[in-house]
C-alpha cells in the first residue's frame, strides 16, 4: 500500500487568498493543530517577504512538534548571480530549518519574459540553487512552477527541468498547476509521459481555477504521485488550492493509499472549523466531509430513508470525519423529519397524533414566514407544546418602550416590563440605544434576581429579514436570534409586521428553550 506525504501550505499559499490574514500567534496555533493531525510538512512562509514571516521561523524553533516538519519557502537564485550571494537563498539558510521548498521556472515563456534569461541559464540556476542548499545540509522539495502549462508549451524542456532538479538532489519534484487551468484528463496524459523511474519521487500542487484541484490531486496518485500539497479549507490565490479537508478523507476512505493523517481522521472537521475561527471567517456550509450541511437532509423522503438505512443516502458515516447528521425542518419536511425530532421525548410513530399535529403546524408556520432550519430551539418549543411538556418561564402582562432623541445626542430607549412567573409579579426597567436591547435588559432586570442562570445566557447574533419588501415600511420581518451559555448555542425565530414583536418572540423562545431543556431538566434529575 502506497504511503502518501501530505504538505500543508495554508500559512503561505493559503494566506494569499482574499480576506485571509494570520498573526504570528495565529500561525503558531495552526501549526500545533496540524501537528496533532500528523500532517507531514507545514510550510511556514517566505522568510524574506516581511518581518512577521522571518519571526515565525525564530519562534517555531522554540515550539515542540511531535510529527510535522517545518518547511521554508523560497525561490531559486537570480540570473547572473551565485547562490552563495543571493539574498533569497541566504534568507532560507537563516531559518535553520532542515526542509526547504524551492520554486523554479518550468515554462519557457516565464523564463524569458519574467525571469529575463534564457532556458539554458534557467537550468544552471536550478542546479546551482539546489546543490548549494544541499551542501548546507538542507533537504529540498522542488516546486516546478507552471509545470503543466510549461509541458503543454514545450514538453521536452519541462522534462529537462525535472531531470536537472532530480540530478541536483531534490528529494521530491512537485508538479505545479500554478494557473489552475489543467483538467484531470490532461493530468493523466502528461504524467504518463514522465519517465518516473529515472527521477526523484513526484508530488503535485494544484490550484482550483477550474474547480478540479481535488480531482487532479487524487487522480495524480493513480499515476505516480506520492506527495500532495494543499491548504485547509482550500484557501489560496484566486480560486484557492486543493482542499486538504476533502483530499485527506477521500484518500483514507475511498482509495487503497494511506497517509499519516488517516489515523486522525475524526479530527478533520474540528481542524477545518478551528482554522475558520482563527481567520474569523464563517465556515462554508456545503464543504464536503466537514461542512455543516455535508450530512444534512431536508426533503421528507430523504429523512425517511435515513431513518431506515442511512447508508442509502450518505456516502460515509459522518462520525468517521468528526461531523454529525442533521435532519432539517422546512416546508419540504415529511412525517419522518418530525419523527426524528421527537425521538428524545419518547416513543412515537408516523400515526401518532403528535406527529400529525406537528406536521400541520410546521407547514402553517412556514407559510406565515417562519423558518426552522437554523431555529431548531423554536421548533423544540412547538414540540413541547404538542406533547404537553412545555412550561413558559414567564407570562407577559405588558411592556412599554419609549425612544427619544435630543439634538445631536444619540437616541435612547427607555423600557419597562411587567411579567408574572411562578405566581409572582415582577417588574424590570432599562435604558439602552435600541428597542430590542432595551427589552432584553428590562426582562433580565426583572428575572435575574429569581433566575440567576440568565447571567449565563448571551445573545451572540441577531438577524432581520424582510419577507415582503413590496409592503415597504409595513413589511413583515423575520428575526433570528442565536444565544449561548458558553457551552452550547441555539437559534430561535420570530415573525411579525412589528420588528419589536418579532424580536420579543425570538427572545422568549430563547429563554424558554434554555429553561425547559437545561434548567428544568437538571432540577428533575436532582
Amino acid at each position: 500500500m502506497k504511503n502518501v506525504e501530505l504538505f500543508d501550505t495554508t500559512l503561505r499559499d493559503g494566506m494569499q487568498g482574499v480576506g485571509i490574514n494570520f498573526t504570528l500567534g495565529d500561525k503558531i496555533k495552526i501549526v500545533h493543530k496540524l501537528d496533532e493531525m500528523k500532517i507531514d510538512f507545514i510550510e511556514g512562509g517566505f522568510p524574506l517577504s516581511n518581518k512577521k514571516e522571518a519571526s515565525f521561523f525564530s519562534q517555531i524553533k522554540k515550539e515542540k512538534l511531535q510529527h510535522a516538519k517545518i518547511v521554508a519557502f523560497g525561490s531559486t537564485r537570480k540570473p547572473g548571480a551565485k547562490a552563495d550571494e543571493d539574498q533569497h537563498i541566504q534568507a532560507l539558510i537563516k531559518t535553520e530549518v532542515e526542509h526547504i521548498i524551492l520554486v523554479g521556472k518550468t515554462w519557457k515563456e516565464h523564463v524569458e519574459k519574467v525571469l529575463g534569461t534564457d532556458i539554458n541559464e534557467n537550468l544552471e540556476i536550478i542546479e546551482d540553487s539546489i546543490t548549494y542548499l544541499r551542501k548546507k545540509g538542507h533537504k529540498i522539495l522542488f516546486d516546478l512552477e507552471h509545470f503543466f502549462d510549461g509541458f503543454k508549451d514545450d514538453s521536452q524542456y519541462a522534462l529537462k527541468v525535472l531531470e536537472t532538479a532530480s540530478k541536483a538532489g531534490a528529494q521530491t519534484l512537485v508538479l505545479c498547476d500554478t494557473n489552475g487551468g489543467t483538467l484531470p484528463s490532461e493530468v493523466i496524459q502528461i504524467m504518463q509521459q514522465i519517465p518516473q523511474d529515472a527521477l526523484a519521487p513526484l508530488g503535485v500542487h494544484f490550484h482550483n481555477d477550474c474547480g478540479t484541484a481535488v480531482a487532479n490531486s487524487l487522480i495524480a496518485l493513480d499515476y505516480g504521485a506520492v506527495h500532495i500539497q494543499g491548504t485547509i479549507n482550500g484557501w489560496g490565490e484566486r480560486c484557492g488550492n486543493a482542499n486538504l479537508c476533502t483530499i485527506v478523507p477521500s484518500i483514507a476512505l475511498k482509495t487503497q493509499y494511506k497517509t499519516n493523517m488517516s489515523a486522525e481522521l475524526k479530527k478533520i472537521t474540528s481542524l477545518s472549523r478551528y482554522v475558520y475561527e482563527i481567520a474569523n471567517i464563517i465556515p462554508e456550509k456545503i464543504q464536503p466531509y466537514v461542512g455543516e450541511a455535508a450530512f444534512c437532509h431536508k426533503a421528507g423522503q430523504h429523512a425517511d430513508v435515513i431513518n431506515k438505512a442511512p447508508h442509502l443516502m450518505e456516502h460515509i458515516n459522518s462520525d468517521l470525519v468528526g461531523n454529525s447528521r442533521d435532519i432539517l425542518l422546512s416546508e419540504l419536511a415529511g412525517k419522518s423529519t418530525i419523527l426524528s425530532k421527537l425521538t428524545k421525548y419518547g416513543s412515537f410513530d408516523k400515526k401518532s397524533k403528535e406527529v400529525q399535529e406537528l406536521t400541520e403546524v410546521l407547514k402553517k408556520k412556514e407559510e406565515e414566514g417562519y423558518e426552522y432550519e437554523t431555529a431548531t430551539a423554536s421548533f423544540d418549543i412547538l414540540i413541547r407544546k404538542a406533547i404537553k411538556q412545555y412550561k413558559p418561564i414567564i407570562e407577559l402582562n405588558n411592556y412599554h418602550l419609549e425612544s427619544f432623541k435630543t439634538g445631536a445626542m444619540p437616541s435612547k430607549t427607555v423600557g419597562r416590563i411587567f411579567v408574572t412567573s411562578d405566581n409572582k409579579n415582577m417588574m424590570g426597567a432599562a435604558v439602552s440605544i435600541g428597542p430590542v436591547d432595551t427589552l432584553d435588559k428590562s426582562l433580565r432586570d426583572a428575572l435575574t434576581p429569581h433566575y440567576p442562570f440568565l447571567k449565563k445566557i448571551n445573545l451572540i447574533d441577531y438577524k432581520v429579514r424582510i419577507l415582503d419588501p413590496e409592503s415597504a415600511a409595513g413589511a413583515k420581518v423575520r428575526v433570528f436570534i442565536t444565544s449561548t451559555d458558553q457551552k452550547r448555542e441555539w437559534g430561535t425565530v420570530g415573525v411579525s409586521e412589528n420588528i419589536v414583536e418579532a424580536s420579543w418572540e425570538a427572545l422568549m423562545d430563547s429563554y424558554d428553550y434554555y429553561y425547559n431543556n437545561i434548567v428544568l431538566t437538571v432540577l428533575t434529575k436532582n
